[in-house]
């Protein structure tokens, strides 16, 4: 059926009030607008129910009628809904299984005839068609449905259960996952699909408005954001591999007035299709609801446990609440209760159209209509990205946009080469504890060396210093061990970093490396003025406070002075310094401390930090030790005074951009001034730290400030003692 036959129903149509059902005690009496496509399975759900005489099927409306024998004895076909309203007498109930443009047009001709309504997701293709036909259905005291059967699921109300028993903890966010398959053909099935509007007419089909909008609208309803003014914010970052106007790979996030954060991660281009799920997460377990299945896994301590529940179908749903109005029989996904939805489609309508991601990107499987593309790497990057709560550009994902494209970008340059670039954190999640850093770090011939959110821990982020415990509040991110708990645990602890101002060299920006201006080929230096802020009132996990939060403002317990520095030593080599120095921020000394002063062994991190990305043939030594237990917890000496990690890398994470990447040998030293411990981790994640609290809490005063400086050398290829030992002899001889 076409968009033009379907709207004709848009023409005006006298109020008509529903008979039969409603005077006589007759089953209510039915009419199919749309029998192809999921109109078929309504012809199913229609016929189950006629058998159990809750319905009448009287007629269909479709330019091409269904095949013969489809419908009952006494059903009529008509080529439009117009058509069907005139020939009288109206139905009772009108579903639309139709393309998403003819929504709004089919359901006030459908309302104003005075049937109710039930309408297939997503409702309406634009805001202010939904408040028109909702302020139409309220009018006329009709009933509207929305075809989110996953809102039937009774694992809805077990997971409130759940949530408010407090089994899982208190919720830190809400997630959405989808990774799903769809080919050529799939978008050659009408028209209107992957169309972000057709001749005028908005239609935002996509992957979040449409394929797997079931998933934003039960984040949504798990996430307690059901009406429009729930809604406070909402970003998008939309891509497409396919060939077409709509957007196929994206991420939504949403800030509810209530304080939750939902994260939609979403695909049409994965290697293979998976349930889609929401996840919860909290501070003692999570539970995740795969909707396509009605199951929900959860993890508390005390173990995991899988639960399957029934669901009610919609279309008897809507026929309980036409019986019994106002006697416990409510709507399970009414119209009005679909108003954060339609927030989201709203923001996806009036944003830029999706980027398409490059052909270097996506690999084609199969022929002709039955191809489908698959972005590279997009299963792990749905994954971090529900994790983080982070969009596909503040991963990094190489083909994602430039978070920095529209101002200066602040990046180091050495010998006109971006090797790495400055971030002030502030669009990292606060569970995170947000805070200024740098990636990703490459060397001079582009082979990345650092990670940032990566799905192990999504709070490490690149190179930059982070410290777990100072004063109690946690600038480290994710949970907290304390000696009480005598474990890791999450707390409403996290702090964050803001900069507060910054001074840098010409080499620090794009121009210096295009233009070749002073500085920017040798290297250059940024300075940066910071305050180390503890969590203010009591906004909890969610990210955001809930509406009339008189939280008090955070409160700064350091200022810091950071430095970077940073040169080429030879043609493969280059060099970063950085010098940092922590003060407090009011009269009193500040305690500055980690797991391992609280009690966990050999778990004193805090202070510098370098994040390394996955590495194969990995190697850890300095020049008396070898290996991760070796060298973890020793301390820099003058026989050792650096530590090296070495080995073949990858570099599917972190990008300048359009610049070129590379993956190869590269080789990372450090080179302390302090002898603090090295904090060394190989099996479980590549990482190199140096400690300030490795057994016992360090102290910063206004009479005694903490200042720490370690220089790093980034190489190209697999070094060893005696390489790194020229290089260091250079630096001297530089000096």
């Amino acid at each position: 059926m076409t968009a033009d036959t379907f709207s004709s129903a848009a023409t005006s149509q006298r109020h008509r009030t529903s008979t039969g059902a409603r005077d006589h005690g007759l089953p209510p009496r039915v009419a199919l607008v749309g029998a192809h496509g999921y109109g078929a399975r309504h012809l199913e759900n229609l016929a189950r129910l006629a058998a159990l005489n809750l319905v009448e099927l009287v007629s269909v409306a479709d330019p091409r009628p269904p095949a013969e024998g489809t419908l009952p004895a006494g059903a009529a076909t008509f080529p439009s809904l117009a058509e069907l309203l005139a020939a009288g007498p109206a139905p009772d109930v009108v579903i639309l299984a139709t393309p998403i443009q003819t929504h709004a047009p089919l359901a006030l001709a459908a309302i104003a005839a005075g049937a109710d309504v039930y309408v297939e997701k997503p409702p309406m293709a634009s805001l202010a068609q939904f408040h028109t036909v909702l302020d139409e259905a309220e009018a006329r005291g009709r009933l509207v449905q929305v075809g989110f059967q996953s809102l039937g699921s009774d694992a809805l109300p077990a997971l409130d259960r759940l949530v408010a028993s407090g089994a899982i903890g208190e919720v830190r966010g809400v997630s959405a996952v989808g990774t799903w398959v769809r080919t050529r053909g799939y978008f050659k099935r009408s028209g209107w699909a992957g169309k972000r509007s057709l001749d005028g007419t908005d239609v935002v089909d996509g992957v979040a408005t449409n394929a797997l909008a079931h998933a934003v609208a039960t984040g949504l309803r798990i996430a307690g954001a059901a009406l429009d003014d729930d809604v406070v914010s909402v970003e998008t970052d939309l891509y497409r591999a396919q060939a077409t106007e709509s957007d196929d790979t994206s991420v939504i996030r949403v800030r509810t007035t209530g304080g939750r954060v939902l994260l939609c991660a979403l695909t049409l281009c994965a290697d293979e299709q998976t349930a889609p799920s929401v996840i919860v997460h909290g501070t003692l377990g999570r539970a995740e609801f795969f909707y396509t299945e009605d199951r929900l896994a959860i993890t508390t301590p005390d173990g995991e446990r899988t639960e399957t529940f029934g669901r009610s179908d919609l279309l008897e749903n809507l026929l309980a609440a036409r019986r019994s109005p106002g006697r416990g029989h409510e709507l399970l996904s009414p119209l009005v209760r679909n108003g954060a939805f339609m927030k989201v489609l709203e923001a996806i309508r009036t944003a830029e159209p999706p980027r398409a991601i490059g052909a270097g990107h996506v690999t084609w499987k199969g022929d002709g209509d039955d191809a489908h593309p698959v972005v590279r790497g997009i299963g792990q990057l749905v994954r971090r990205a529900a994790a983080a709560q982070a969009t596909f550009a503040e991963l990094g994902a190489p083909w994602a946009r430039d978070l920095y494209a529209a101002g200066p970008q602040p990046a180091f340059t050495v010998h006109g080469r971006a090797v790495t670039r400055a971030s002030d954190g502030c669009r990292v999640t606060p569970t995170s504890s947000p805070r200024p850093y740098l990636h990703p770090v490459s060397t001079l011939a582009g082979t990345v060396v650092t990670d940032h959110m990566p799905e192990d821990h999504v709070w490490h982020l690149g190179v930059g210093v982070a410290i777990q415990d100072v004063d109690g509040v946690n600038f480290w991110g994710g949970r907290t061990f304390t000696r009480d708990a005598g474990a890791y645990i999450w707390r409403g602890d996290h702090g964050r970093i803001v900069t507060l101002a910054v001074e840098s060299s010409a080499a620090e920006s794009g121009a210096a490396a295009e233009t070749g201006e002073a500085g920017g080929n040798s290297g250059g230096w940024r300075t940066e003025s910071l305050s180390w802020l503890a969590p203010g009132g009591s906004s909890g996990f969610g990210g955001s406070p809930a509406p009339g939060d008189s939280s008090e403002p955070a409160t700064p317990l350091l200022s810091e002075r950071r430095k970077w520095t940073w040169a080429a030593v030879d043609p493969a080599t280059w060099r970063l310094t950085l010098d940092f120095e922590l003060t407090p921020s009011g009269p009193d000394p500040v305690s500055l401390g980690s797991p391992g002063s609280n009690g966990r062994p050999q778990g004193g991190y805090g202070g510098f930090f370098w994040r390394l990305p996955r590495v194969e043939a990995a190697r850890v030594w300095t020049a008396t030790a070898e290996g991760e237990d070796a060298v973890h917890g020793t301390l820099p000496t003058s026989a050792a005074p650096w530590l090296a990690f070495s080995g073949n890398f990858g570099s599917e994470d972190g990008d300048f951009g359009n610049a070129e990447r590379n993956a190869g040998p590269a080789t990372v030293v450090f080179l302390p001034v302090n002898p603090d411990p090295w904090f060394v981790r190989m099996a479980g994640y590549p990482g190199v730290g140096l400690s300030l609290a490795w057994e016992h809490a360090a102290t910063t005063s206004l009479a005694d400030p903490l200042r720490r400086t370690v220089t790093v050398l980034v190489a190209d290829g697999l070094l060893c003692t005696r390489d790194i030992q020229q290089l260091i002899n250079t630096l001297g001889e530089s000096k």
